[in-house]
């Protein structure tokens, strides 16, 4: 791969432990790969209001004086229920929100504490997804002594990030985020930067790029906001976002948010960062995006859900204990459990005996079966699949014509680093090549 020796700890969305095979029920313990829980024990609650978020209207699904905070016997019985159902020797902890750091350090100093009884029978990791505005020097050091990942969600420079990350007062966060990522910098905290891109967003991908570089982001994923309008079904919760799109039927709603990204623009921001990137920083900075895209070319499974043939095992667990198929789906429909009454690994089998997940793959259209590009693409996530293909099928992917265009352009760029692996050479050989002939020696 194109990043560091060893790989890189990162937070990004739709996140699966590299798995994609899910043939029995048996695998679920037998697979070496596992499962992957995403944790928010704060559920929707954020100090935060982003004009793009899906997350913080979930407070419709919980009563009006709901507390939002995991209580203590929740969290025991799931820091005890996921390690125990974990058949690899690493759990990763990933704790996300809503706003995670609104408990305080001492409900993490409390997973740390409950943690430590499995310590001998399992390598446990943690990672915390923030928007950064609570982080201090305490909270820095807290993290850096318990080698947390963080994930800090930033957009680019203060003009496009306030564009939509505003407080609950509609100020923009920019200078309090940059003042975390400055406290995660000075304490040398490990973490990577989760980029939005929205619309607007996607109309200035080199200002956005050269201004992480500039402020010494080395770790970045890029997340296209797509989201639908409700239709009757959330409406009827209390919801102005639609639900996941039916992948059996065609999608009678298709009208998008005004801040979801257009198709070809965000195909079109990736091949501009890309080919800076691929000129100029192949293994200094580590774009995850990119970073998929490689892997998928060499042939490997993907590390992530929304280019993965099938998805399932990658759940979250709210606030209240209760178990959901997927960060995209915390609806009444896709409730697995809770986990103070149901063990974690029946929750994921009850996910895939259900279909969830295996028809992102069998419901492929015949316009994704015959594309050159679904090695890569993998049809995407099922919860954007609501558009219909030029045979009329349902099932296409909002981001199609994006996600063609970018995987497309790169190719003769994978092929190159692909190359300059198999002959033991570095992927940033690539550079090189693209300035002139290369000529390797075989060993």
């Amino acid at each position: 791969m194109a990043g560091k020796a060893g790989g890189v700890r990162c937070i990004p969305h739709g996140y699966l432990p590299n798995d994609t095979t899910m043939e029995t029920d048996n695998q679920i313990n037998s697979n070496p790969e596992g499962l992957h829980v995403v944790a928010k024990p704060t559920g929707p609650l954020c100090n935060l209001n982003c004009e793009y978020c899906f997350y913080s209207e979930k407070k419709a699904l919980f009563a009006p004086d709901e507390r939002y905070r995991m209580s203590d016997q929740v969290l025991r019985a799931f820091i005890a229920g996921y390690i125990s159902s974990q058949p690899t020797p690493v759990v990763e902890f990933v704790w996300q929100g809503g706003e995670p750091t609104l408990l305080g350090i001492d409900f993490f100093k409390r997973i740390i504490e409950l943690q430590k009884p499995f310590a001998g029978t399992k390598t446990i990791t943690n990672s915390l997804q923030t928007n950064g505005t609570l982080l201090t020097d305490e909270w820095c050091e807290f993290l850096r002594m318990h080698n947390f990942m963080v994930g800090i969600s930033l957009d680019g420079p203060q003009e496009i990030h306030d564009r939509y990350r505003r407080d609950r007062k509609g100020a923009g966060s920019f200078g309090q985020v940059m003042r975390g990522l400055r406290l995660l910098q000075k304490h040398g905290v490990e973490h990577n930067v989760l980029a939005c891109v929205a619309r607007e967003t996607a109309l200035r991908p080199l200002d956005v790029y050269h201004f992480f570089k500039e402020e010494g982001a080395e770790f970045i994923q890029f997340t296209p906001v797509v989201e639908r309008i409700a239709d009757s079904m959330s409406r009827g919760v209390g919801l102005r976002l639609a639900a996941p799109a039916s992948l059996a039927e065609e999608e009678k709603q298709t009208e998008v948010a005004a801040w979801s990204v257009i198709p070809e623009k965000y195909g079109d921001f990736l091949i501009e960062i890309y080919e800076e990137w691929v000129r100029h920083d192949v293994g200094t900075v580590f774009v995850m995006n990119f970073e998929w895209a490689l892997n998928a070319w060499i042939g490997n499974p993907s590390p992530v859900c929304i280019h993965a043939n099938t998805c399932g095992r990658s759940v979250v667990i709210e606030h209240n204990g209760d178990v959901y198929a997927c960060d995209h789906s915390v609806y009444p429909q896709y409730k697995l459990g809770n986990i103070k009454t149901h063990r974690l690994e029946q929750m994921v089998k009850k996910s895939i005996r259900s279909g969830f997940g295996m028809v992102k793959e069998t419901a492929l259209p015949r316009w994704c079966r015959e594309c050159d590009v679904l090695a890569a693409c993998q049809g995407g996530c099922p919860k954007h699949r609501f558009t219909t293909t030029p045979y009329d099928e349902p099932g296409l992917h909002y981001l199609c014509e994006g996600y063609k265009k970018f995987f497309l352009h790169i190719r003769k760029y994978c092929h190159a680093m692909t190359q300059l692996l198999e002959n033991g050479l570095p992927a940033s050989r690539v550079m090189d090549a693209i300035k002139g002939p290369l000529v390797i020696r075989r060993q």
